[in-house]
Protein backbone atom coordinates (compact mmCIF):
# COMPACT_ATOMS: atom_id res chain seq x y z
CA UNK A 1 0.00 0.00 0.00
CA UNK A 2 0.95 3.48 -0.80
CA UNK A 3 2.60 5.07 2.38
CA UNK A 4 0.29 8.27 3.39
CA UNK A 5 1.46 11.68 2.06
CA UNK A 6 0.38 14.94 3.78
CA UNK A 7 -1.87 17.41 2.47
CA UNK A 8 0.80 19.46 1.20
CA UNK A 9 2.37 16.66 -1.03
CA UNK A 10 -0.88 15.02 -2.46
CA UNK A 11 -0.75 17.31 -5.53
CA UNK A 12 3.27 17.65 -5.84
CA UNK A 13 4.90 15.51 -8.84
CA UNK A 14 5.17 11.94 -7.85
CA UNK A 15 7.23 10.04 -10.79
CA UNK A 16 6.28 6.83 -8.72
CA UNK A 17 2.80 6.85 -10.23
CA UNK A 18 2.19 3.60 -12.10
CA UNK A 19 1.96 3.52 -15.91
CA UNK A 20 -1.50 1.33 -15.53
CA UNK A 21 -3.17 4.22 -13.46
CA UNK A 22 -2.27 7.16 -16.26
CA UNK A 23 -4.01 4.20 -18.52
CA UNK A 24 -7.13 4.01 -16.41
CA UNK A 25 -7.24 7.97 -16.38
CA UNK A 26 -6.89 7.54 -19.75
CA UNK A 27 -9.65 5.25 -20.46
CA UNK A 28 -12.03 7.01 -18.17
CA UNK A 29 -11.46 9.84 -20.08
CA UNK A 30 -12.67 8.39 -23.50
CA UNK A 31 -15.64 7.31 -21.25
CA UNK A 32 -16.74 10.97 -20.63
CA UNK A 33 -16.21 11.85 -23.53
CA UNK A 34 -18.57 8.99 -25.14
CA UNK A 35 -21.54 10.43 -22.50
CA UNK A 36 -21.11 13.99 -23.17
CA UNK A 37 -21.44 12.94 -26.94
CA UNK A 38 -24.24 10.81 -26.11
CA UNK A 39 -26.06 13.62 -24.60
CA UNK A 40 -25.33 16.15 -27.32
CA UNK A 41 -26.56 13.64 -30.18
CA UNK A 42 -29.49 12.47 -28.00
CA UNK A 43 -31.09 16.33 -27.59
CA UNK A 44 -29.86 17.61 -31.36
CA UNK A 45 -31.70 14.14 -32.61
CA UNK A 46 -34.74 13.98 -30.26
CA UNK A 47 -34.77 17.41 -28.60
CA UNK A 48 -36.37 17.18 -25.28
CA UNK A 49 -38.87 14.12 -25.34
CA UNK A 50 -36.21 11.87 -23.67
CA UNK A 51 -37.01 14.32 -20.29
CA UNK A 52 -32.55 15.25 -21.42
CA UNK A 53 -33.42 18.97 -20.94
CA UNK A 54 -36.86 18.98 -20.28
CA UNK A 55 -36.49 21.80 -17.85
CA UNK A 56 -34.02 23.85 -20.04
CA UNK A 57 -33.19 22.70 -23.28
CA UNK A 58 -30.08 25.06 -23.94
CA UNK A 59 -28.48 25.15 -21.18
CA UNK A 60 -28.56 21.20 -21.33
CA UNK A 61 -27.02 21.44 -24.84
CA UNK A 62 -24.63 24.16 -24.14
CA UNK A 63 -23.28 22.06 -20.51
CA UNK A 64 -22.92 18.89 -22.73
CA UNK A 65 -21.22 20.75 -25.58
CA UNK A 66 -18.51 21.87 -22.78
CA UNK A 67 -18.77 19.00 -21.22
CA UNK A 68 -17.33 17.23 -24.27
CA UNK A 69 -14.91 19.72 -25.36
CA UNK A 70 -13.29 19.27 -21.31
CA UNK A 71 -13.32 15.53 -22.13
CA UNK A 72 -10.90 16.34 -25.66
CA UNK A 73 -8.84 18.84 -23.78
CA UNK A 74 -8.10 15.92 -20.89
CA UNK A 75 -7.76 13.60 -23.58
CA UNK A 76 -5.11 15.34 -24.91
CA UNK A 77 -3.41 16.49 -21.47
CA UNK A 78 -3.34 12.49 -20.83
CA UNK A 79 -1.36 11.43 -23.56
CA UNK A 80 1.41 14.22 -23.60
CA UNK A 81 1.86 15.42 -20.01
CA UNK A 82 2.02 12.26 -17.48
CA UNK A 83 2.98 14.62 -14.64
CA UNK A 84 0.82 15.64 -11.19
CA UNK A 85 -1.92 12.71 -11.75
CA UNK A 86 -3.69 13.35 -8.46
CA UNK A 87 -3.97 17.34 -9.75
CA UNK A 88 -5.04 16.05 -13.09
CA UNK A 89 -7.80 13.19 -11.62
CA UNK A 90 -9.15 15.96 -9.24
CA UNK A 91 -9.79 18.48 -12.47
CA UNK A 92 -11.66 15.33 -13.99
CA UNK A 93 -13.89 14.72 -10.98
CA UNK A 94 -14.22 18.39 -10.85
CA UNK A 95 -15.43 18.88 -14.27
CA UNK A 96 -17.33 15.70 -13.81
CA UNK A 97 -19.49 16.87 -10.56
CA UNK A 98 -20.30 20.47 -12.33
CA UNK A 99 -21.24 19.23 -15.41
CA UNK A 100 -23.52 16.39 -14.34
CA UNK A 101 -24.65 18.85 -11.45
CA UNK A 102 -26.29 20.85 -14.29
CA UNK A 103 -27.43 18.58 -16.91
CA UNK A 104 -29.18 17.60 -13.89
CA UNK A 105 -30.93 20.78 -13.09
CA UNK A 106 -31.99 21.31 -16.87
CA UNK A 107 -33.12 18.32 -17.10
CA UNK A 108 -35.85 19.28 -14.28
CA UNK A 109 -33.68 17.56 -10.99
CA UNK A 110 -33.08 15.19 -9.14
CA UNK A 111 -36.01 13.46 -10.57
CA UNK A 112 -34.34 12.90 -13.94
CA UNK A 113 -32.45 10.34 -12.40
CA UNK A 114 -28.55 11.89 -13.41
CA UNK A 115 -27.26 12.25 -10.27
CA UNK A 116 -26.62 8.35 -10.41
CA UNK A 117 -23.90 9.51 -13.10
CA UNK A 118 -21.86 11.58 -10.10
CA UNK A 119 -21.77 7.65 -7.86
CA UNK A 120 -19.71 6.28 -11.68
CA UNK A 121 -17.62 8.93 -11.66
CA UNK A 122 -17.03 8.81 -7.98
CA UNK A 123 -16.33 4.78 -8.16
CA UNK A 124 -13.89 5.79 -11.21
CA UNK A 125 -11.88 8.01 -8.72
CA UNK A 126 -11.95 5.54 -6.08
CA UNK A 127 -10.10 3.37 -7.82
CA UNK A 128 -6.99 5.32 -8.79
CA UNK A 129 -6.89 8.15 -5.53
CA UNK A 130 -6.10 8.61 -2.22
CA UNK A 131 -8.19 7.74 0.47
CA UNK A 132 -8.20 11.53 1.45
CA UNK A 133 -8.85 12.68 -2.04
CA UNK A 134 -11.49 10.02 -2.34
CA UNK A 135 -13.97 11.18 0.46
CA UNK A 136 -13.12 15.09 -0.62
CA UNK A 137 -14.43 14.22 -4.34
CA UNK A 138 -17.41 12.67 -2.17
CA UNK A 139 -18.10 15.61 -0.14
CA UNK A 140 -18.15 17.79 -3.33
CA UNK A 141 -20.81 15.59 -5.14
CA UNK A 142 -22.96 15.71 -1.87
CA UNK A 143 -23.03 19.47 -1.62
CA UNK A 144 -23.67 20.13 -5.66
CA UNK A 145 -26.48 17.66 -5.12
CA UNK A 146 -28.05 19.25 -2.06
CA UNK A 147 -27.40 23.06 -3.39
CA UNK A 148 -28.97 21.70 -6.70
CA UNK A 149 -32.19 20.33 -4.48
CA UNK A 150 -32.48 23.76 -2.37
CA UNK A 151 -32.22 25.29 -5.38
CA UNK A 152 -35.40 24.24 -6.46
CA UNK A 153 -36.98 23.93 -3.61
CA UNK A 154 -36.48 27.59 -2.92
CA UNK A 155 -36.48 28.69 -6.22
CA UNK A 156 -39.96 26.65 -7.36
CA UNK A 157 -41.45 25.88 -4.11
CA UNK A 158 -42.41 22.69 -4.99
CA UNK A 159 -44.96 21.40 -2.08
CA UNK A 160 -43.90 17.98 -3.16
CA UNK A 161 -39.66 18.45 -3.12
CA UNK A 162 -37.85 17.25 -0.01
CA UNK A 163 -34.29 16.24 0.82
CA UNK A 164 -34.73 12.16 1.28
CA UNK A 165 -33.44 10.78 -2.56
CA UNK A 166 -30.56 13.97 -2.50
CA UNK A 167 -29.53 12.95 1.27
CA UNK A 168 -29.48 9.34 0.56
CA UNK A 169 -27.88 9.40 -2.97
CA UNK A 170 -25.34 11.81 -0.92
CA UNK A 171 -24.53 8.54 1.93
CA UNK A 172 -23.89 6.17 -1.79
CA UNK A 173 -21.69 8.57 -2.40
CA UNK A 174 -19.54 8.52 0.32
CA UNK A 175 -20.54 4.56 1.15
CA UNK A 176 -19.19 3.85 -2.83
CA UNK A 177 -15.89 5.88 -2.68
CA UNK A 178 -15.15 4.32 0.47
CA UNK A 179 -15.81 0.59 0.12
CA UNK A 180 -14.51 1.05 -3.59
CA UNK A 181 -11.17 2.94 -2.31
CA UNK A 182 -10.46 0.63 0.50
CA UNK A 183 -10.83 -2.52 -2.11
CA UNK A 184 -8.50 -0.55 -4.17
CA UNK A 185 -5.91 -0.62 -1.68
CA UNK A 186 -6.11 -3.77 -1.16
CA UNK A 187 -5.84 -4.98 -4.50
CA UNK A 188 -2.77 -2.72 -5.32
CA UNK A 189 -1.25 -3.93 -2.21
CA UNK A 190 -1.65 -7.65 -3.05
CA UNK A 191 -0.70 -6.80 -6.95
CA UNK A 192 2.35 -5.24 -5.02
CA UNK A 193 3.19 -8.47 -3.03
CA UNK A 194 2.32 -10.57 -6.07
CA UNK A 195 4.97 -8.71 -8.24
CA UNK A 196 7.50 -8.79 -5.29
CA UNK A 197 7.22 -12.39 -4.93
CA UNK A 198 7.62 -13.00 -8.83
CA UNK A 199 10.82 -10.92 -8.59
CA UNK A 200 11.70 -13.30 -5.63
CA UNK A 201 10.77 -16.12 -7.14
CA UNK A 202 12.61 -15.42 -10.75
CA UNK A 203 15.37 -14.70 -9.12
CA UNK A 204 15.24 -17.68 -6.53
CA UNK A 205 14.46 -20.10 -9.98
CA UNK A 206 17.64 -18.11 -11.71
CA UNK A 207 19.72 -18.69 -9.06
CA UNK A 208 19.24 -22.38 -8.75
CA UNK A 209 19.66 -23.04 -12.15
CA UNK A 210 22.61 -21.39 -12.49
CA UNK A 211 23.90 -23.86 -9.50
CA UNK A 212 22.54 -26.96 -10.53
CA UNK A 213 24.45 -26.06 -14.47
CA UNK A 214 27.36 -25.76 -12.77
CA UNK A 215 27.27 -28.17 -10.03
CA UNK A 216 29.58 -31.16 -10.91
CA UNK A 217 27.26 -33.98 -10.26
CA UNK A 218 24.37 -34.76 -13.26
CA UNK A 219 21.16 -34.16 -12.46
CA UNK A 220 18.18 -36.17 -14.28
CA UNK A 221 14.53 -35.33 -13.09
CA UNK A 222 12.01 -38.22 -13.76
CA UNK A 223 8.37 -38.48 -14.41
CA UNK A 224 6.18 -41.55 -12.89
CA UNK A 225 7.39 -43.73 -16.11
CA UNK A 226 11.30 -42.95 -16.14
CA UNK A 227 11.09 -40.85 -18.53
CA UNK A 228 13.74 -37.59 -18.59
CA UNK A 229 11.85 -34.32 -17.95
CA UNK A 230 14.90 -31.95 -17.16
CA UNK A 231 18.86 -32.59 -17.04
CA UNK A 232 21.09 -30.36 -16.33
CA UNK A 233 24.73 -30.16 -18.69
CA UNK A 234 26.78 -32.34 -16.53
CA UNK A 235 24.43 -35.13 -17.08
CA UNK A 236 24.59 -35.01 -20.77
CA UNK A 237 28.43 -35.30 -20.13
CA UNK A 238 28.42 -38.28 -17.83
CA UNK A 239 25.93 -40.10 -19.78
CA UNK A 240 27.75 -39.14 -23.60
CA UNK A 241 24.90 -38.59 -24.91
CA UNK A 242 23.42 -34.71 -26.44
CA UNK A 243 19.43 -35.23 -25.98
CA UNK A 244 18.41 -36.76 -22.66
CA UNK A 245 14.67 -34.94 -22.75
CA UNK A 246 12.31 -37.97 -22.76
CA UNK A 247 14.56 -40.67 -23.08
CA UNK A 248 14.20 -43.90 -20.43
CA UNK A 249 16.35 -44.19 -17.37
CA UNK A 250 16.26 -47.83 -18.36
CA UNK A 251 17.42 -46.99 -21.36
CA UNK A 252 20.08 -44.74 -20.63
CA UNK A 253 21.24 -46.62 -17.03
CA UNK A 254 20.77 -50.82 -17.63
CA UNK A 255 22.00 -51.21 -14.28
CA UNK A 256 20.17 -48.89 -12.00
CA UNK A 257 16.45 -50.83 -14.27
CA UNK A 258 16.03 -53.11 -11.41
CA UNK A 259 16.77 -50.34 -8.67
CA UNK A 260 14.48 -48.40 -10.61
CA UNK A 261 11.34 -50.51 -10.47
CA UNK A 262 11.86 -51.77 -7.05
CA UNK A 263 11.53 -48.17 -5.91
CA UNK A 264 8.53 -47.55 -7.84
CA UNK A 265 6.80 -50.39 -7.02
CA UNK A 266 6.75 -49.12 -3.09
CA UNK A 267 7.83 -45.51 -2.74
CA UNK A 268 6.60 -45.00 0.70
CA UNK A 269 9.07 -47.95 2.04
CA UNK A 270 11.77 -47.48 0.47
CA UNK A 271 12.09 -43.60 0.56
CA UNK A 272 14.64 -43.40 -2.24
CA UNK A 273 17.15 -45.45 -4.49
CA UNK A 274 21.01 -45.53 -4.88
CA UNK A 275 23.73 -47.99 -6.35
CA UNK A 276 27.10 -47.77 -7.37
CA UNK A 277 26.88 -48.74 -11.36
CA UNK A 278 29.33 -47.91 -14.77
CA UNK A 279 28.00 -46.21 -17.50
CA UNK A 280 29.83 -45.16 -20.92
CA UNK A 281 33.53 -45.89 -19.37
CA UNK A 282 32.67 -44.25 -16.33
CA UNK A 283 32.04 -45.09 -12.18
CA UNK A 284 28.80 -43.90 -11.38
CA UNK A 285 26.84 -43.47 -7.67
CA UNK A 286 23.30 -43.25 -8.76
CA UNK A 287 21.03 -41.68 -5.85
CA UNK A 288 17.22 -41.33 -6.37
CA UNK A 289 15.34 -39.06 -4.17
CA UNK A 290 11.29 -38.29 -4.39
CA UNK A 291 10.35 -34.64 -4.63
CA UNK A 292 7.21 -34.88 -3.06
CA UNK A 293 5.19 -33.18 -6.37
CA UNK A 294 1.63 -34.21 -7.54
CA UNK A 295 2.73 -35.28 -11.17
CA UNK A 296 5.38 -37.41 -8.73
CA UNK A 297 8.32 -36.48 -10.03
CA UNK A 298 11.92 -37.47 -8.78
CA UNK A 299 15.64 -36.54 -9.01
CA UNK A 300 18.18 -38.42 -10.12
CA UNK A 301 21.82 -37.64 -8.94
CA UNK A 302 24.70 -38.78 -10.84
CA UNK A 303 28.20 -38.22 -9.68
CA UNK A 304 31.15 -39.70 -11.14
CA UNK A 305 32.80 -41.71 -8.24
CA UNK A 306 36.49 -41.91 -10.48
CA UNK A 307 37.47 -38.45 -10.13
CA UNK A 308 36.48 -38.39 -6.36
CA UNK A 309 38.88 -41.82 -5.83
CA UNK A 310 41.12 -40.50 -7.52
CA UNK A 311 41.09 -37.17 -5.43
CA UNK A 312 40.55 -39.08 -2.51
CA UNK A 313 43.94 -41.38 -3.79
CA UNK A 314 45.58 -37.80 -3.97
CA UNK A 315 44.61 -36.87 -0.44
CA UNK A 316 45.37 -39.92 1.39
CA UNK A 317 48.70 -40.17 -0.33
CA UNK A 318 49.09 -36.21 0.51
CA UNK A 319 48.37 -37.42 4.04
CA UNK A 320 50.45 -40.36 3.81
CA UNK A 321 53.82 -38.28 3.15
CA UNK A 322 52.81 -35.96 6.53
CA UNK A 323 52.13 -38.69 8.74
CA UNK A 324 55.49 -40.40 7.51
CA UNK A 325 57.66 -37.03 7.90
CA UNK A 326 55.87 -37.07 11.64
CA UNK A 327 56.92 -40.59 12.42
CA UNK A 328 60.15 -39.94 11.22
CA UNK A 329 60.68 -36.87 13.10
CA UNK A 330 59.16 -39.25 16.55
CA UNK A 331 61.28 -41.94 15.86
CA UNK A 332 64.29 -39.96 15.51
CA UNK A 333 64.59 -38.45 19.26
CA UNK A 334 64.32 -41.78 20.77
CA UNK A 335 66.83 -43.18 18.57
CA UNK A 336 69.03 -40.48 19.37
CA UNK A 337 68.17 -41.41 23.49
CA UNK A 338 68.65 -44.86 22.30
CA UNK A 339 72.52 -44.65 20.47
CA UNK A 340 74.08 -41.88 23.50
CA UNK A 341 72.75 -44.25 26.35
CA UNK A 342 74.17 -47.25 24.55
CA UNK A 343 77.48 -45.42 23.91
CA UNK A 344 78.08 -44.55 27.65
CA UNK A 345 77.19 -47.72 28.60
CA UNK A 346 79.84 -49.10 26.76
CA UNK A 347 82.34 -46.92 29.06
CA UNK A 348 80.31 -46.77 32.38
CA UNK A 349 81.78 -49.06 34.83
CA UNK A 350 79.71 -48.63 37.75
CA UNK A 351 76.72 -50.41 38.40
CA UNK A 352 74.04 -47.88 39.39
CA UNK A 353 74.84 -45.50 35.94
CA UNK A 354 74.59 -48.50 33.96
CA UNK A 355 70.91 -49.35 35.49
CA UNK A 356 70.17 -45.81 34.62
CA UNK A 357 71.47 -45.88 31.10
CA UNK A 358 69.81 -49.52 30.63
CA UNK A 359 66.60 -48.11 31.86
CA UNK A 360 66.70 -45.32 29.41
CA UNK A 361 67.15 -47.57 26.53
CA UNK A 362 64.82 -49.91 27.64
CA UNK A 363 61.86 -46.61 27.61
CA UNK A 364 62.90 -45.35 24.52
CA UNK A 365 62.15 -48.46 23.12
CA UNK A 366 58.78 -48.90 24.27
CA UNK A 367 57.81 -45.71 23.61
CA UNK A 368 58.96 -46.73 19.58
CA UNK A 369 56.90 -49.94 20.39
CA UNK A 370 54.21 -48.06 20.91
CA UNK A 371 55.09 -45.51 17.94
CA UNK A 372 55.13 -48.95 15.64
CA UNK A 373 51.72 -50.27 17.67
CA UNK A 374 49.83 -47.43 16.39
CA UNK A 375 50.72 -46.45 13.27
CA UNK A 376 50.53 -50.26 12.69
CA UNK A 377 46.68 -50.09 13.84
CA UNK A 378 45.96 -46.72 12.06
CA UNK A 379 46.74 -48.95 8.40
CA UNK A 380 44.25 -51.39 9.70
CA UNK A 381 41.84 -49.11 10.27
CA UNK A 382 40.11 -49.80 7.05
CA UNK A 383 39.94 -53.63 7.72
CA UNK A 384 37.17 -53.59 9.99
CA UNK A 385 34.13 -55.74 9.43
CA UNK A 386 30.82 -53.37 11.12
CA UNK A 387 28.64 -55.92 12.97
CA UNK A 388 25.38 -55.10 15.42
CA UNK A 389 26.74 -54.76 18.34
CA UNK A 390 24.17 -54.27 21.84
CA UNK A 391 26.16 -51.57 23.38
CA UNK A 392 24.65 -52.56 27.03
CA UNK A 393 26.01 -55.42 27.01
CA UNK A 394 29.07 -54.68 25.69
CA UNK A 395 30.11 -52.05 27.60
CA UNK A 396 29.45 -54.11 30.75
CA UNK A 397 31.67 -56.83 29.45
CA UNK A 398 34.48 -54.50 28.24
CA UNK A 399 34.53 -52.21 31.45
CA UNK A 400 35.25 -55.13 33.74
CA UNK A 401 38.25 -56.16 31.04
CA UNK A 402 39.55 -52.36 31.33
CA UNK A 403 38.98 -52.11 35.06
CA UNK A 404 41.11 -55.49 35.08
CA UNK A 405 43.97 -54.66 32.82
CA UNK A 406 44.51 -51.05 33.99
CA UNK A 407 44.04 -51.61 37.92
CA UNK A 408 41.40 -48.72 38.20
CA UNK A 409 38.53 -49.04 41.06
CA UNK A 410 35.71 -50.60 39.22
CA UNK A 411 33.56 -47.34 41.13
CA UNK A 412 35.79 -44.56 39.49
CA UNK A 413 33.66 -45.47 36.39
CA UNK A 414 30.03 -44.94 35.83
CA UNK A 415 27.57 -46.03 33.02
CA UNK A 416 24.35 -44.44 32.33
CA UNK A 417 22.13 -46.49 30.05
CA UNK A 418 18.88 -47.11 29.46
CA UNK A 419 17.07 -49.78 27.45
CA UNK A 420 19.04 -51.87 24.58
CA UNK A 421 20.85 -49.70 22.25
CA UNK A 422 22.16 -51.34 19.04
CA UNK A 423 24.88 -49.91 16.40
CA UNK A 424 26.77 -51.06 13.89
CA UNK A 425 30.72 -51.32 14.50
CA UNK A 426 33.20 -53.12 14.47
CA UNK A 427 33.78 -54.66 18.01
CA UNK A 428 37.93 -54.32 17.80
CA UNK A 429 37.49 -50.86 16.73
CA UNK A 430 35.03 -49.92 19.54
CA UNK A 431 37.21 -51.19 22.00
CA UNK A 432 40.12 -49.54 20.57
CA UNK A 433 38.24 -45.87 20.95
CA UNK A 434 36.84 -46.27 23.91
CA UNK A 435 39.90 -47.46 25.52
CA UNK A 436 41.98 -44.49 24.53
CA UNK A 437 38.87 -42.10 25.54
CA UNK A 438 38.51 -43.94 28.85
CA UNK A 439 42.33 -43.91 29.78
CA UNK A 440 42.62 -40.31 29.21
CA UNK A 441 39.78 -39.35 31.21
CA UNK A 442 40.83 -41.35 34.31
CA UNK A 443 44.54 -39.63 33.95
CA UNK A 444 43.09 -36.38 34.05
CA UNK A 445 40.06 -36.87 36.42
CA UNK A 446 40.16 -36.75 39.78
CA UNK A 447 40.97 -39.60 41.98
CA UNK A 448 37.27 -40.02 43.64
CA UNK A 449 33.97 -42.76 42.71
CA UNK A 450 32.67 -41.82 39.64
CA UNK A 451 34.59 -39.60 38.47
CA UNK A 452 34.20 -40.53 35.36
CA UNK A 453 30.74 -40.83 33.47
CA UNK A 454 29.74 -43.48 30.34
CA UNK A 455 26.23 -41.80 29.42
CA UNK A 456 24.75 -43.67 26.43
CA UNK A 457 21.56 -41.60 24.37
CA UNK A 458 19.42 -42.27 21.47
CA UNK A 459 17.84 -39.90 19.92
CA UNK A 460 16.07 -40.52 16.40
CA UNK A 461 18.07 -42.80 14.33
CA UNK A 462 21.55 -41.56 16.01
CA UNK A 463 23.14 -42.67 19.09
CA UNK A 464 25.30 -40.82 21.41
CA UNK A 465 28.23 -42.46 22.90
CA UNK A 466 29.63 -39.79 25.76
CA UNK A 467 32.86 -40.04 27.98
CA UNK A 468 32.73 -37.38 30.66
CA UNK A 469 35.33 -36.69 33.12
CA UNK A 470 35.76 -34.09 36.30
CA UNK A 471 38.74 -33.18 35.44
CA UNK A 472 40.16 -29.76 34.50
CA UNK A 473 38.99 -30.38 30.78
CA UNK A 474 40.93 -29.73 27.71
CA UNK A 475 41.96 -25.44 27.40
CA UNK A 476 40.85 -23.77 24.48
CA UNK A 477 44.10 -23.19 22.82
CA UNK A 478 44.26 -26.87 22.70
CA UNK A 479 40.95 -27.75 21.82
CA UNK A 480 41.52 -27.50 17.65
CA UNK A 481 45.00 -29.65 17.42
CA UNK A 482 42.85 -32.33 19.62
CA UNK A 483 42.73 -34.94 17.25
CA UNK A 484 45.94 -33.45 15.03
CA UNK A 485 48.89 -36.76 14.59
CA UNK A 486 51.48 -36.54 16.99
CA UNK A 487 49.97 -33.57 19.27
CA UNK A 488 50.44 -34.81 23.16
CA UNK A 489 50.21 -33.10 26.61
CA UNK A 490 51.69 -36.33 27.70
CA UNK A 491 55.71 -36.79 27.86
CA UNK A 492 55.66 -40.50 27.05
CA UNK A 493 52.01 -40.33 24.87
CA UNK A 494 53.11 -40.81 21.12
CA UNK A 495 50.26 -38.10 20.03
CA UNK A 496 48.07 -40.30 17.96
CA UNK A 497 45.71 -41.95 20.16
CA UNK A 498 42.71 -39.28 19.97
CA UNK A 499 43.93 -39.19 15.99
CA UNK A 500 44.03 -42.90 15.57
CA UNK A 501 40.41 -42.99 17.41
CA UNK A 502 38.51 -40.77 15.66
CA UNK A 503 40.02 -42.23 12.04
CA UNK A 504 38.48 -45.73 13.27
CA UNK A 505 35.17 -43.75 13.77
CA UNK A 506 35.18 -42.50 10.83
CA UNK A 507 36.01 -46.13 8.99
CA UNK A 508 32.52 -47.13 10.86
CA UNK A 509 30.75 -44.08 9.02
CA UNK A 510 30.82 -42.61 12.96
CA UNK A 511 32.28 -39.15 14.29
CA UNK A 512 33.80 -38.39 17.21
CA UNK A 513 33.81 -34.78 18.77
CA UNK A 514 35.13 -33.08 21.58
CA UNK A 515 32.19 -30.92 23.35
CA UNK A 516 33.04 -27.85 25.47
CA UNK A 517 30.11 -27.99 27.51
CA UNK A 518 31.00 -28.46 31.05
CA UNK A 519 33.89 -27.70 33.39
CA UNK A 520 35.39 -31.56 32.64
CA UNK A 521 36.31 -33.21 29.30
CA UNK A 522 33.68 -34.34 27.32
CA UNK A 523 34.05 -36.76 24.03
CA UNK A 524 31.20 -37.99 22.06
CA UNK A 525 30.91 -40.58 19.64
CA UNK A 526 27.68 -40.22 17.33
CA UNK A 527 26.83 -43.27 15.53
CA UNK A 528 24.41 -44.54 13.69
CA UNK A 529 21.57 -47.09 14.74
CA UNK A 530 21.87 -50.85 13.58
CA UNK A 531 18.47 -52.19 11.90
CA UNK A 532 16.87 -54.55 13.58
Amino acid sequence: MQAPRRDGALFSRDARTPDSFWTSLRYFNLYRIAIAALFLGATAVYGGTLNLGSHKLQLFRLVAAGYLFAGIVFHGVVRNLRDRFNLQLSLHVFVDIVAITLLMYASGGIRSGLGVMVLISLTGAALLAPRRLTFLYAALAAIALLLEQSYWVLAFDEPSANFLQPGLLSIGFFATAGITNWLAQRLAANEMLARQRGRELQNQVRVSQLVIEDMQDGVLVLDRDGRVVQHNPQAQRLLGMDALRGANVAQLLPAFAARWREWQADRTRSGGASAELEARGKDLRARLIETGTEEEFSVLFLEDTTRSREQARQLKLAALGRLTANIAHEIRNPLAAITHAAELLAEERREQDRERLTRIIGDNAARLERLVADVMQLNRRDRGAGERVNLNAWLAAFLEEFVVTEAVPRERVEIEAGRDTFVEFDRDHLRQVLWNLLRNALRHARDEPRSVRIALRKYANQVELNIIDNGPGVPSANQGQLFEPFFTTDSKGTGLGLYLARELCAANRAVLEYVDDMPGAHFRIVCREAAP
